[in-house]
C-alpha cells in the first residue's frame, strides 16, 4: 500500500533555486513519468518535482534540467530507474486500513487447504505484504500454509528494503506484543535497535519489480486476491481502466480486489462490482 508524493517536501523559493526549472521542463517531466509509469502529476507538484530531481542533477553532475531530461530521453536505463524512484516516495505501515485483513482471513478460510495465490501489487517497503503474510499465518495457525504471496513495486529501492525485512522499532510498535514476538526478532549488529522479520514469514513472499504499465506481467493466474491500495488515485481514469481490465481475468471466480480508502472504480463497473469496504469482485459475463 503505497501513497506517492506526501506533502512534506519543502523546496526552496523560486528565486533561491540552484537550477533553473521552467514550466517547459516540468511538462517534459510530466510526460515522461506518465508514459513510463502512468503517474499523472498535477500542476501543483512542480515544486515537489524540482526538489526531488535537483538531487539527481547534483548526483549526475549536470547543470540544467534540459540536459538531465535529454539524458533520460536518450534511454539511459540506470538513470531511468533513479528518476522513477525519485518520484515515487512511499508512505505505508503495518496493518494500515485494518478492516481489510479480517476480510482477507475470511476469504482464506473459505478455500481451506486448497493452494491460494495472493498479489500485493504496490508493496512499498514491505509492510503491506508482511501484514498479509501475518494474516495468513494467523488464519491457518501455522507457518506451513497453502498460500504464496507475490509482492511487487515499481521502485527498486523500496523493494530492497522490503526483501531485507528489517524495520526500526517505531515501525512495529503499533502491533500487539504477541504479534511482534511471533513474527519478528530483535536485530543485532548493524541491525541493533531494529526488528527483523522472521525467516519463516519472509519465505511466504516473493518480491519482484513490476511496472503496472508494462505490457506483460510475470504473474501467474488464477489469483485468489489482489491488493492494490492507494495507488490508482495517482493514475488518470483511462490508465486505471486499463490496469483494472488486466486485473479482472487474473482473479479466479470469487477472487477479490482490495482498493484504497479513497479509491472508487465506478468507471469500471463493467469489470468489477463493489462489495463495500473498498472491496471488489470481478464481473463474469455469461459465455
Amino acid at each position: 500500500m503505497s501513497e506517492r508524493f506526501p506533502p512534506f517536501d519543502s523546496p526552496a523559493p523560486l528565486g533561491q533555486r540552484e537550477f533553473s526549472f521552467t514550466s517547459g521542463d516540468f511538462e517534459r517531466v510530466r510526460k515522461l513519468i506518465y508514459q513510463h509509469a502512468g503517474i499523472s502529476l498535477s500542476p501543483a507538484k512542480q515544486d515537489m518535482v524540482y526538489s526531488r530531481l535537483a538531487r539527481r542533477l547534483r548526483a549526475t553532475g549536470l547543470k540544467t534540467f534540459a540536459d538531465y531530461l535529454a539524458l533520460l530521453e536518450k534511454g539511459d536505463r540506470a538513470e531511468w530507474e533513479k528518476f522513477v524512484n525519485s518520484l515515487t516516495t512511499n508512505l505505508t505501515s503495518f496493518f494500515r486500513e485494518p478492516h481489510h485483513f479480517p476480510l482477507l482471513a475470511e476469504h482464506l478460510q473459505k478455500a481451506g487447504s486448497a493452494p491460494q495465490r495472493l498479489w500485493c501489487s504496490a508493496s512499498s517497503t514491505g509492510e503491506e505484504p508482511y501484514s498479509m503474510a501475518m494474516t495468513v499465518v494467523e488464519t491457518f495457525g501455522s507457518f506451513n500454509v497453502p498460500v504464496t504471496i507475490l509482492a511487487s513495486d515499481l521502485d527498486t529501492n523500496v523493494l530492497a528494503t522490503a526483501e531485507k525485512g528489517v524495520y526500526p522499532a517505531d515501525r512495529v510498535d503499533r502491533m500487539s506484543p504477541e504479534r511482534i514476538k511471533r513474527f519478528f526478532v530483535k536485530g543485532t549488529g548493524s541491525d541493533e535497535g531494529c526488528f527483523c522479520v522472521r525467516p519463516e514469514l519472509r519465505r511466504l513472499i516473493s518480491f519482484q519489480r513490476i511496472n503496472l504499465l508494462d505490457p506483460n506481467w510475470p504473474v501467474r493466474a488464477p489469483l485468489d486476491a489482489i491488493f492494490c491500495r492507494n495507488v490508482m488515485i495517482y493514475f488518470d481514469k483511462p490508465t486505471q481502466y486499463r490496469i483494472l481490465s488486466r486485473f479482472a481475468p487474473l482473479l479466479k471466480d470469487g477472487g477479490l480486489l482490495f482498493a484504497g480508502h479513497s479509491e472508487s472504480f465506478l468507471h469500471a463497473a463493467d469489470l468489477f462490482q463493489s462489495l463495500g469496504k473498498t472491496l471488489y469482485a470481478p464481473i463474469r459475463r455469461p459465455r
